[in-house]
């Protein structure tokens, strides 16, 4: 059923990104209004991403350098790892979306044109506009108390018994559930996967879950996220810092190497090692942020190895509602991956937790900021 909360106030508590290390939090910023063909959500959580600790450090490829283009559309309200609970809706879009209020809810990051050859094809993640909410002007995001899902959102509904901090593992869950996909990982493979952080940790899981692997190991400087790796699904887990892992990874698998690389740790030598202990003919997939550059010898990836190198980006096609589907089933031992809850007003502690807990420097995994 479609309907006003008549309790929305005029002004929210919200954070404000002007520039890199600019980020403002403010209790008198204006509530937005619901669109026509939109909903009013009140955030009741919002996690940090990789993606929002280096957009808030600076990173090139938000802010542009002398290879990528500005994309961030400042000032803009970040966050687009979040849920939240529905508190405007049109009785049209209720019926059609078959969301009401109360429901808790979460949308796909992205807010796809619709138009353009990308979407076109079937492939609205990749979507020339790339409107990913708290980056673009059009789609603000969730370092709020209230957003709005507009008119070509796609939104989805997730069981109240699923904890707002744990549906807002939703996002960073469809991601890495996409990735695997982009592995074409079947029964009868090794796969590595480098990063025990909330992208890797939901690969492991959905390598696990759809029962796509024959061996899984995991990689990571972190004894302490190893472990959380096994409950995951990791067969073997394996430390950087405390063996040459490409040499772990040959003998393992006969002296060839893993058939996949999921890199998921966005870090320079994960992406080296990973080249080098793939076997011939194998596939690799890059789905880490980076902030710094990396160089490899390529003559590796084609005149040795012919590798098939696949990016990896957002959740694809159907990556929410297994995500969903998978939390709501209590299938991801989701309380070991969301291990901090920081108040709105203090998502500079927020930030810097996370970036830490990214360069194993704190326990942490997955921050989650509640307004």
């Amino acid at each position: 059923m479609g309907t006003v909360d008549r309790d929305v106030p005029d002004f929210m508590d919200a954070v404000v990104n002007f520039a890199p290390k600019d980020y403002r939090f403010s209790r008198e910023t204006k509530v937005p209004k619901k669109p026509e063909n939109g909903i009013l959500v009140k955030v009741t959580g919002c996690g940090i991403c990789a993606s929002d600790v280096k957009c808030y450090e600076g990173a090139g490829r938000y802010w542009g350098d002398s290879v990528n283009e500005k994309w961030v559309q400042a000032p803009v309200i970040p966050g687009h790892e979040f849920v939240g609970e529905v508190v405007e809706i049109s009785e049209k879009d209720s019926d059609r979306c078959g969301i009401s209020i109360g429901d808790q809810v979460t949308s796909e990051q992205i807010v796809a044109c619709n138009n353009c050859l990308y979407c076109k094809k079937g492939k609205r993640w990749l979507c020339q506009e790339h409107d990913i909410y708290g980056f673009r002007k059009a789609v603000p995001g969730a370092f709020s108390q209230y957003m709005v899902f507009p008119e070509n959102s796609r939104n989805y509904k997730i069981a109240k018994s699923v904890e707002p901090k744990h549906a807002a593992y939703t996002e960073p869950l469809a991601c890495a559930i996409h990735g695997v996909d982009r592995g074409r990982v079947e029964m009868g493979d090794t796969v590595v996967v480098s990063g025990s952080g909330a992208i890797g940790l939901g690969m492991l899981t959905a390598l696990k879950v759809e029962n796509r692997a024959s061996r899984i190991i995991a990689l990571d400087c972190s004894d302490e996220r190893l472990e959380i790796a096994r409950n995951c699904g990791a067969d073997i887990l394996l430390n950087p810092l405390k063996e040459n892992v490409v040499d772990s990874v040959k003998n393992i698998c006969g002296g060839y190497g893993c058939d996949v690389y999921l890199e998921a740790a966005g870090n320079p030598a994960s992406v080296i090692q990973g080249i080098q202990m793939t076997l011939k003919g194998g596939r690799f997939v890059e789905f880490g942020v980076f902030k710094d550059e990396t160089e490899l010898d390529w003559s590796l990836i084609g005149d040795t190895k012919e590798l098939e190198i696949f990016g990896g980006h957002l959740g694809g096609d159907d990556g929410y509602q297994k995500a969903i589907k998978w939390l709501e089933s209590g299938l991801i031992p989701v309380e070991q991956i969301v291990t901090d809850e920081i108040a709105l007003k203090d998502f500079i502690q927020g930030v810097d937790v996370a970036n830490k807990g990214s360069h194993g420097e704190a326990s942490s995994i997955k921050v989650v900021l509640t307004p």
